[in-house]
């Protein structure tokens, strides 16, 4: 074995929320295992969210298993960068072993193992199996309106803005219906000229309703799908949490959507019945795709657009794992208090 071959039982890829609470059920069962991650710092994509995010749900309902995340002073919901503390804690805690900056570049199969291919001098590692849970901040997803190239002021995706106050005075147009549009849109009603666009109009959940809640559902939403039983889970209800600066927005009548526009001008969005509206900078809160292109050199099929899976092992190979990426790979797998759940399942596959 030379210095640069690692071999482990098991490569995590990943290490945000999903990659640890792996890591965490991978060290109770006293596995030999590294966990991958493309960042240089602890704190998964929480420590690139902007400013005022804050989770939907309090600290409490917000914990990977072992360690309850502890609450944030002046604050029933934490924020981001509260969040971001709690997982650079929680993965020194349990001393779980990080590898970073480290980018997978690709993984590949033979019958007796697998092999993980990374840009760095480590750059080749086996394991007998390998866990997938990276997420999708690296997959922001723009849509392709015609036009876009034509604009010439400044674009940026939801990946992209911190504060709000980098746009004082601007004319910004917020392009998305789901729960990142209506907070970005909320944050620039104060300093910016706003206008906020929806495919659709827009659904706001029942203003009692909260993460805890959405989880619950969403975990019997699958489990009934899984018994063959109908349930009609979150989307009845609707699809933005009305957080405090929603609500505060919303109920001042200044988180009014508009239509989408069919393309984009040199100077703004135009409409089909001719509209125009002049803006400098346009925010696509346009959502994310799983960042799965380490995937490619294993030529796993897909199904509309998914890697087919048992819980969170693919059909095809099951020495290779998907973690955190929705309810395809675990009932709210992609929350913090949903992916614990789902990581002690795949532990128990792993050692099945």
């Amino acid at each position: 074995m030379t210095a640069a071959e690692q071999h482990r039982q098991v490569v995590v890829i990943g290490g945000g929320q999903a990659g640890l609470a792996a890591g965490y059920y991978l060290r109770r069962a006293g596995l030999d295992f590294a966990i991958l991650d493309a960042n240089h710092a602890p704190g998964g994509a929480w420590q690139h969210y902007w400013d005022s995010l804050r989770l939907f749900s309090p600290a409490e309902y917000s914990s990977l298993p072992g360690r309850p995340m502890p609450h944030q002073r002046g604050a029933t919901y934490p924020d981001a960068r509260h969040v971001a503390a709690y997982l650079a804690a929680y993965e020194d805690r349990y001393q779980l072993p990080v590898h970073r900056p480290v980018h997978v570049t690709g993984v590949e199969r033979t019958p007796d193992h697998l092999t993980v291919h990374t840009d760095t001098d480590a750059d080749t590692w086996h394991a007998q199996a390998v866990v997938f849970a990276t997420g999708s901040w690296r997959r922001p997803f723009v849509p392709a309106v015609p036009g876009r190239e034509q604009f010439t002021g400044r674009q940026l995706h939801t990946t992209g803005y911190r504060t709000a106050a980098d746009f004082a005075g601007q004319r910004v147009a917020v392009v998305g219906g789901g729960n990142s549009g209506a907070q970005i849109a909320a944050d620039l009603t104060a300093v910016a000229d706003t206008r906020w666009v929806t495919r659709r109009p827009p659904r706001f959940l029942p203003d009692s309703v909260d993460g805890r809640a959405l989880f619950e559902l969403a975990t019997h939403q699958v489990r009934a799908h899984a018994a063959g039983e109908t349930h009609t889970g979150v989307a009845s209800l609707g699809d933005i949490v009305v957080t405090a600066p929603v609500r505060a927005a919303r109920d001042h009548g200044l988180l009014t959507a508009h239509p989408m526009f069919d393309r984009l001008t040199a100077t703004g969005p135009a409409w089909p019945d001719g509209t125009t509206w002049d803006c400098d900078t346009i925010i696509w809160c346009t959502g994310f795709r799983p960042d799965l292109a380490a995937t490619r050199p294993l030529g796993l099929h897909r199904t509309n657009g998914r890697i087919p899976t048992d819980g969170t092992r693919t059909l095809e190979d099951p020495r290779i794992h998907l973690l955190g990426y929705g309810n395809w790979t675990g009932p709210a797998s992609a929350t913090l208090i949903g992916v614990g759940r789902t990581a002690a399942e795949q532990l128990r596959t792993l050692l099945g």
